[in-house]
């Protein structure tokens, strides 16, 4: 009998760790009970230096800093270029800074970010299962994440933030926020959103973050 399919969600920390992380590995779990996905929750950075096979994905949850291993981020390579898929949730953006493939591989690194505030973020592409629910509008409180370059050209974008709903933006009027794109045989997902505890209770941000792992997973 082939094994379940499983998730491994990653939440180690080497630099800000978010209050969330529990919310959204619960999160998550219930997600991935939903579509018979086991979890695997770990801040053990041992784990990518074994097969990582057995994963559809591999979810980065608010992790920061360095948090692999070189024999790691070799092993995690590698699986995405097969064809693994990889799943990049808020800080992820903020992790590995000492790897250049991360950086290529998530699609861009986190600058800075103004207050904690409400604000509005744009569906461009309701042509993905992660937004396909959403409202052309989205009106979310999060940390509204300033990138280091922007990420499009080399992505496809399917939100972007509109820095005139909130206060302190940096990237003006083009602003990525949540993107996908293939690199190898693999597939990667990257949403800006998920600061707050509460915004894994959102039905929107759920089906937005499950959407966007089983788009990841597909290959």
């Amino acid at each position: 009998m082939a094994a379940t399919p499983a998730l491994l969600v990653y939440t180690r920390t080497a630099d800000y760790r978010h209050d969330s992380i529990p919310a959204g590995i619960a999160a998550l779990r219930g997600l991935g009970g939903s579509r018979a996905l086991g979890v695997d929750a770990t801040e053990d950075p041992a784990v990518f230096e074994a097969p990582l096979d057995r994963y559809a994905a591999v979810v980065f949850l608010s992790t920061s800093g360095e948090v692999l291993t070189p024999a790691g981020r070799r092993r995690l390579g590698a699986y995405v270029e097969a064809g693994g898929g990889f799943v990049g949730v808020h800080a992820a953006a903020c992790t590995e800074y000492d790897w250049p493939y991360y950086g290529d591989l998530l699609g861009a690194r986190f600058d800075r970010h103004p207050a904690l505030q409400p604000g509005r973020a744009v569906v461009e592409d309701h042509d993905h299962p992660a937004t396909r629910h959403l409202p052309a509008v989205w009106h979310v409180t999060d940390e509204w994440y300033d990138f280091r370059t922007n990420p499009r050209g080399r992505v496809r974008v399917l939100v972007r933030a509109d820095e005139s709903s909130y206060d302190g933006g940096g990237m003006g009027d083009d602003h990525p926020l949540v993107w996908c794109r293939d690199q190898g045989a693999g597939r990667v997902f990257y949403t800006a959103l998920g600061h707050t505890a509460e915004i894994y209770d959102d039905p929107d941000f759920r089906a937005h973050l499950l959407g966007g792992i089983t788009w990841a997973a597909a290959r």
